[in-house]
C-alpha cells in the first residue's frame, strides 16, 4: 500500500505540512529546520574556530568566575561583619570596590598596544621590587598569620608582591622572547632571569610568604615551558625549586607543623588541622545541590578565613557539588582560551607572557582548591577573583586584561572586532526594536 500523496501548492510545490498547534510560516519566509546535535556541536567548533573566540571566552569566564565570587563574598563574610559590629554588607562593598578599581586597569591594559607592553617590562619589575622593600620599613610594613607581605597606612594597604607577579609576567615574555633561539645554551637560560627572578621570590620569601612564593615560581615555570626550555633543564631547574620549597618548610616551625599534621594519621582537630576539618564538613554538607545560597553553618566563626583562603568550602557548603563544579568549569575555559592565544599568536613575547599568566592563575587556583579538599598543607593562597583580596584581585583581573590585549592582536581578531557593532550600538539597536 503506498503512501499518501503530497499536498500540493501553488505551482505544483510540495507545501510544508503544519503541526497542530504550531504557528505557520509566513509567506515568503524559508523555514529553518532545528538543530540536531551533531549540527549543534559544529555550530560550536564552528565558533571556536572564530578569530575573536579567544577574546570573548576568556572575557566571558573570567566575568562569570567574578560574579561568582562577588555572591560568595557578600555570603560568607556578612556574619563575621555583624559579628565585629560592621554591615553585613561590609565585606562585599569592599570587594566590589576592588572590582571596580581593578576594570579600569583591566579594559585599559587589554586596549594597550604591545609595544607599550614591552617598554613597561623593566620599569615595572624594579617599581615592584621597590614596592615590596616597603613592608621592611618600620611604620608601614605589616603583617597576618606570620607574614610580613602588606604596606599600611591609614585607610590604606597593599600587598605589593601581587605586583610583582604582573610585572614578573611582562619582564619574562620580553627577556625569553629575546633569548629564545639561546635557550639550549646554559650560559643564556640562566642570566639574567635566574638572578633577577631570585631577588624578585627573595623579597618576597623575606616576608615569610612562601605560598605567593610558589605562585611565582610557577609563573616562572610556565614562561619558560611556553618559550622552549629544553626538558633536560627544566628537570634540573623543577628539583631545584623542590628542594628549595622543602628547605623553607622545614626551616620554619610553623610550615613543618602544618606539613606533619597534614602527613599524619592522628591531628589535633582542634588545633593544626581545625580549618582543614571544617573546610571538609563545608564540602561534605552541601551535597549535590548545596543547602541553599546563605544557608552556610561553616561560616558563623566555625571555619577560619572563610570568605578568603576557604571561600571554596563555603560555596561548596552553600552551592554544592553543582556550584563548584561551574566554578572549575569556568577556570578550564580561561585555559583553554589562553592556550589558544599561545597557539595562535605570532608574537613571542605574547606567547611567552600568556603562558605566564596561565601557570598563575590556573595554578594558584588547583593550589587553592588542593587546600581545601585536603590534598595539600595549609597554604595562604586565594581563589582568584573568588576570594576576598583588594590587592589579589585587581592583579589578578590586570593580568587578563594583558592576555586579552594579546587575544585581540591574534590574526584576523582585530578586523573581527572593529567589524562588529559595540556594546552600546547594540544595546541602542535592540531599544529600538522594543519600542517599534
Amino acid at each position: 500500500m503506498t503512501g499518501a500523496a503530497p499536498r500540493l501548492g501553488a505551482g505544483g510545490v510540495p507545501s510544508r505540512v503544519v503541526p497542530p498547534g504550531a504557528a505557520p510560516t509566513p509567506p515568503g519566509a524559508t523555514a529553518v529546520a532545528p538543530l540536531t546535535g551533531v549540527a549543534r556541536v559544529r555550530s560550536l567548533l564552528g565558533h571556536w574556530n572564530s578569530a575573536v573566540a579567544s577574546y570573548y571566552v576568556l572575557a566571558g569566564a573570567a566575568g562569570l568566575l567574578l560574579v561568582v565570587g562577588l555572591v560568595m563574598v557578600l555570603s560568607s563574610s556578612s556574619v563575621e561583619s555583624v559579628d565585629d559590629g560592621a554591615s553585613p554588607y561590609a565585606g562585599f562593598v569592599s570587594q566590589a570596590r576592588y572590582a571596580l578599581l581593578g576594570l579600569p586597569l583591566l579594559v585599559v591594559l587589554s586596549r594597550a598596544p604591545l609595544r607599550l607592553l614591552r617598554r613597561l617590562a623593566w620599569p615595572a619589575l624594579a617599581g615592584a621590587v621597590a614596592f615590596q622593600l616597603l613592608v621592611f620599613v618600620p611604620g608601614l610594613g605589616c603583617g597576618q598569620g606570620g607574614n610580613r607581605n602588606w604596606v599600611c597606612l591609614p585607610g590604606f594597604s597593599a600587598q605589593p608582591s601581587e605586583a610583582i607577579k604582573l610585572a614578573l609576567v611582562l619582564w619574562l615574555g620580553v627577556v625569553l622572547a629575546r633569548k629564545q633561539h639561546l635557550l639550549d645554551s646554559w650560559k643564556h637560560a640562566v642570566v639574567p632571569v635566574v638572578p633577577v627572578v631570585a631577588v624578585a621570590v627573595g623579597v618576597v620569601l623575606a616576608g615569610h610568604d612562601l605560598g605567593t612564593a610558589m605562585v611565582m615560581l610557577l609563573l616562572v615555570a610556565g614562561a619558560l615551558f611556553v618559550a622552549g626550555l629544553p626538558l633536560r633543564m627544566f628537570a634540573v631547574a623543577g628539583a631545584g625549586a623542590v628542594a628549595l620549597a622543602v628547605a623553607l618548610a622545614t626551616g620554619s616551625s610553623n610550615r613543618s607543623d602544618r606539613i606533619s599534621s597534614w602527613l599524619s594519621d592522628e591531628c589535633d582537630v582542634s588545633g593544626a588541622c581545625y580549618q582543614t576539618l571544617h573546610g571538609g564538613y563545608g564540602l561534605a554538607t552541601g551535597g549535590l545541590f548545596g543547602v541553599g545560597l546563605g544557608g552556610s553553618r561553616e561560616k558563623w566563626s566555625y571555619l577560619p578565613e572563610a570568605h578568603n583562603d576557604f571561600i571554596f568550602a563555603i560555596l561548596g557548603e552553600e552551592l554544592g557539588l553543582v556550584g563548584t563544579v561551574l566554578v572549575l568549569v569556568l577556570i578550564g575555559l580561561m585555559a583553554l582560551a589562553m592556550v589558544r592565544v599561545i597557539r595562535r599568536h605570532p608574537d613571542p613575547v605574547a606567547k611567552i607572557a600568556t603562558g605566564a599568566v596561565l601557570a598563575w592563575i590556573v595554578g594558584q587556583a588547583l593550589i587553592n582548591i588542593a587546600v581545601v579538599v585536603g590534598l595539600a598543607p595549609v597554604i595562604g593562597v586565594p581563589l582568584p577573583l573568588v576570594s576576598a583580596g583588594g590587592s589579589a584581585l585587581i592583579m589578578t583581573m590586570a593580568a587578563i586584561g594583558v592576555v586579552l590585549s594579546f587575544a585581540r592582536s591574534e590574526p584576523g581578531a582585530a578586523e573581527a572586532l572593529a567589524a562588529r557593532p559595540g556594546v552600546v550600538r547594540r544595546s541602542l539597536a535592540v531599544l529600538g526594536r522594543a519600542r517599534g
